[in-house]
């Protein structure tokens, strides 16, 4: 870089919670560099890798289609039966109940009471939506009826959710430099941050600035931390996303004396194919995952159940239930459908990479998977017969349970009893930590003493304080948006008037 250049604000890191950070820094009229560690083919974070849901507060599809579905088609919308709203008090009893009720009130009430307008100003800056169709919705009579409170998506996925905000950002004359990452933050006398350390193709450099802001993803790439927060067995378990999130950002803070904050212990963990590739891969992105165990059983070699597959929608256990796998035998389980539902499981279960076995018997079933034969068989007859009658109905919370399992099943039982079977076999994939760096309101990362390091902002993952054990699907995206959003532009307005 050459010796004249200047910046008023970097940001480090390059997704969804980088560049809408970066976007708002530039907003407020200053000089804004954003530093990636990644290649240019692998930008992006773990945004890249989402499906590109955001859950967020609004009136219903009608409301949408105002201003964040405002390009959706007539057909598109004439296919919608129902798009439920989502209040600000609903998203927050779900925020709370989900986190066991440990979750900042104080970043809660932000990122849910700015959740409506940060997705107007994305859309503003060319951000495209579309109800979430393929996943979020089953069809009742020809008609798309949506559940569990993340039902819109940026156009593309995750990947296209990226391409369209590295778009904005050059339409914003933003600076991204690729291969460059953070090594250590500068400060002056005083304790202002003035700057990073940074490597990239030609060595280390200093790079001088008025503000920094950190938004480049958790620990979750980092098989040490993980083991060392996580626990035993943690260095095992597969990457959701990208290879680059090794904690950096959170490590450079922590040695000039920012605290620590949120569930270190805890992370989004989910039920991953088990021929999944160590790191997330950018052909098959997110379709590794298999999310349609509310409709079927899941158990481990033993053939046992684990878990309450019908807890609550999806959207509330799948966070959550990539640990339990991760207590099981081997770090497997099996996901199994009978005829009856198979045909409503999710587009991800009908790639070409899938570790999958039919068989026209559960005993046949169990052979061809390893799993105890014995074992599977007496589970299913007793969930079977545990199963009480009710009106099926996927789309809601529709009460169907089973009565006298020692692991109930709340909602969705069905006997599993018409072949052919189907099972999918599974293990952990790691998405992010919950553990990170303590902001208030500003988004300024504060000290060991509860005061901001001055010159110093966070956004997204490594950010701390909002999820512990579990978390509400679609809030990850959004949460990168509305901090990155207000990080950068008080960032922004601190260059401005320094």
């Amino acid at each position: 870089m050459a010796a004249e250049e200047s910046w008023d604000v970097i940001i480090v890191g390059a997704g969804n919670a980088a560049l809408c950070a970066a976007l708002s820094a530039a907003e407020q009229g200053v000089k804004v560099l954003v530093l990636e560690k990644a290649t240019l083919e692998d930008r992006g974070g773990n945004s890249t890798f989402t499906a590109g849901g955001f859950r967020f507060c609004h009136d219903g599809v009608e409301d949408l289609r105002t201003d964040i579905l405002d390009d959706m088609t007539p057909g598109e919308y004439d296919s919608i039966g129902n798009l439920p709203p989502l209040s600000e008090e609903q998203f927050m009893e779900i925020l709370m109940r989900i986190t066991e009720h440990q979750a900042d009130e104080d970043l809660g009430r932000i990122l849910i009471g700015q959740s409506r307008d940060t997705m107007r100003w994305m859309r503003k800056h060319k951000i495209r939506f579309i109800p979430m169709f393929g996943r979020q919705s089953f069809k009742i009579e020809g008609k798309h009826h949506f559940y569990g409170g993340v039902n819109i998506e940026a156009v593309g996925g995750g990947w296209g959710l990226v391409d369209m905000l590295v778009q904005a950002c050059e339409r914003m004359g933003i600076t991204i430099r690729y291969e460059t990452g953070l090594r250590e933050l500068i400060q002056d006398e005083s304790g202002q941050v003035t700057g990073v350390r940074a490597f990239g193709p030609d060595g280390y450099e200093n790079i001088p600035a008025k503000a920094v802001v950190l938004a480049c993803g958790g620990f979750e790439s980092n098989p040490e931390m993980r083991v060392r927060y996580l626990g035993q067995g943690w260095e095992l378990c597969r990457v959701r996303g990208t290879q680059h999130n090794t904690g950096d950002g959170i490590n450079a803070a922590l040695r000039i004396g920012a605290r620590p904050h949120g569930g270190w212990s805890s992370a989004h963990a989910v039920q991953w194919d088990i021929s999944a590739p160590p790191y997330g891969d950018r052909v098959i992105l997110d379709n590794f995952q298999k999310h349609s165990y509310p409709i079927g059983i899941v158990v481990n070699l033993n053939g046992e159940r684990f878990i309450d597959e019908g807890a609550d929608y999806r959207n509330h256990t799948y966070a959550k239930y990539g640990k339990e796998v991760m207590k099981q035998p081997q770090r497997a389980a099996v996901q199994i459908f009978d005829a009856k539902t198979h045909d409503n499981v999710r587009d991800e279960y009908r790639i070409r990479e899938v570790t999958k076995a039919s068989a026209d018997t559960i005993e046949e079933l169990a052979e061809k998977l390893d799993i105890n034969v014995e074992g599977l068989k007496k589970t299913v007859a007793e969930f079977n017969a545990a199963c009480q009658p009710g009106e099926y109905n996927p789309s809601i919370l529709d009460g169907v349970g089973t009565r006298g399992l020692a692991v109930p099943k709340s909602n969705w039982a069905l006997p599993i009893d018409t072949g052919p079977f189907h099972g999918y076999v599974v293990t952990c994939g790691i998405t992010f930590t919950f553990g990170g760096l303590k902001i208030n309101t500003e988004g300024q990362v504060l000290d060991l003493t509860d005061k901001p390091i001055p010159g110093l902002y966070a956004a997204g993952e490594l950010v701390g304080g909002l999820f512990f054990q579990n978390y509400p699907g679609g809030t990850g995206l959004l949460n990168g948006s509305v901090f990155g959003r207000l990080s950068g532009r008080n960032a922004g307005l601190l260059a401005r008037s320094a």
